[in-house]
């Protein structure tokens, strides 16, 4: 009998043992609450913020180790230095409402070494807009094309592979009391523009569709394409809508194993101060570090006082070329900064940036010219 008491009295004492040693080795994080609601705030009132309170239950410092919103509208403030245990902390919540009209509910999830190692809170609330007044067809129009109205005159495709075919499109609108037939010029083939409906009926809105094959342009980076359209085959108006598009290359896993890789021996050449009328002169060396033969696909320069050449557009493997670069000062004056674009088959630096920078000076007593660029 005493020994049976004896075991029972000893594993008591080794659970209450178990027990203590777990909640001295443990942080805990209780907040008062969870979910705060902000009610009905106004736009114009700005940002509105709320702190939500905890404390350490545990027994052992709680450290908060990240607190991430799920909107960059909502940004966090939190306490960074550990917690001691009975002690307390905050999260300070700062929702911003601007261009944010009606319902909203965020959440922010806060990661520490607590026992539940993480939490998530959560914001709420209604937007009431700067502006109650319905927008009018005017306020959302506010490009002109003649008679008529479009939300833009640029369609952009903002990346595209040159695999790719891809269509966007831009809303108009007919203002006037008449209809308003909508055509265009002969578009080149890698992209068409096509008005829906092709007749604009009066007060009535559409929308002009483009579809853009990157397969048949053959260009690279950034490339944009101007067509002129015409409003009721009036062929003598000058209006023109600008299509853009971003085209890179697309490279497989298998492609990326064996890839080339650009590299420069610098990217920046500083010609220091020129007399205006002079020329600068500089070879950006460009070696393939890579395991296939690297290709330069463009080179572009910002602004036509900027001569390139490259010597070799496919370079193998261990080997080097140079691009050469003339700086022409004729007509510029002040402080230059031009770049140069690279466009390559390296994945890892398809578009790579030169710049090329200095002072231009005029000569004491020579007039500049009207037509001349800072």
């Amino acid at each position: 009998m005493k020994k049976r008491i004896f075991f029972v009295a000893f594993a008591f004492m080794i659970m209450n043992i178990q027990t203590v040693f777990s909640q001295q080795k443990t942080a805990n994080i209780s907040f008062f609450e969870t979910t705060h609601d902000f009610g009905s705030i106004k736009e114009a009132d700005g940002n509105v913020t709320c702190v939500f309170e905890f404390n350490n239950t545990g027994n052992q410092p709680l450290i908060l180790s990240n607190v991430k919103a799920s909107c960059g509208c909502t940004t966090p403030e939190w306490t960074k230095e550990p917690i001691a245990p009975g002690a307390k902390g905050s999260i300070k919540a700062t929702y911003n409402p601007a261009r944010r009209p009606g319902q909203f509910n965020k959440s922010i999830t806060v990661t520490s070494n607590s026992e539940n190692p993480t939490t998530v809170l959560f914001i709420k609330g209604d937007v009431i807009p700067v502006s109650t007044t319905p927008t009018t067809p005017e306020d959302e129009f506010k490009q002109a094309l003649g008679e008529l109205k479009l939300k833009s005159t640029h369609i952009a495709f903002n990346q595209m592979f040159n695999s790719d075919i891809k269509t966007e499109e831009v809303d108009v609108f007919n203002p006037t009391d008449k209809p308003l037939k909508i055509t265009f010029e002969n578009f080149p083939p890698h992209f068409s523009l096509k008005a829906i409906p092709e007749v604009l009926a009066a007060g009535a809105k559409g929308k002009i569709v483009a579809t853009y094959d990157a397969t048949k342009k053959n260009d690279w980076g950034y490339v944009v394409d101007r067509v002129r359209i015409f409003l009721n085959d009036d062929k003598t108006s000058n209006y023109r809508i600008a299509v853009s598009a971003r085209i890179e290359e697309k490279f497989d896993e298998a492609s990326k194993a064996v890839a080339p890789k650009a590299v420069f021996d610098s990217k920046d050449f500083t010609f220091g101060t020129i007399k205006q009328g002079e020329s600068a002169s500089h070879d950006f060396v460009l070696k393939n570090e890579g395991k296939s033969n690297l290709i330069i696909r463009k080179t572009k320069a910002s602004c036509g006082c900027t001569a390139i050449a490259p010597e070799n557009n496919v370079i193998a493997p261990g080997e080097s070329t140079k691009i050469k670069t003339t700086f022409n000062s004729a007509g510029k004056k002040g402080v230059q900064n031009k770049t140069i674009t690279v466009i390559t088959n390296d994945p890892e630096n398809t578009t790579i940036i030169l710049n090329v920078k200095g002072e231009v000076t005029v000569p004491e007593g020579q007039q500049p010219s009207p037509a001349q660029v800072h």
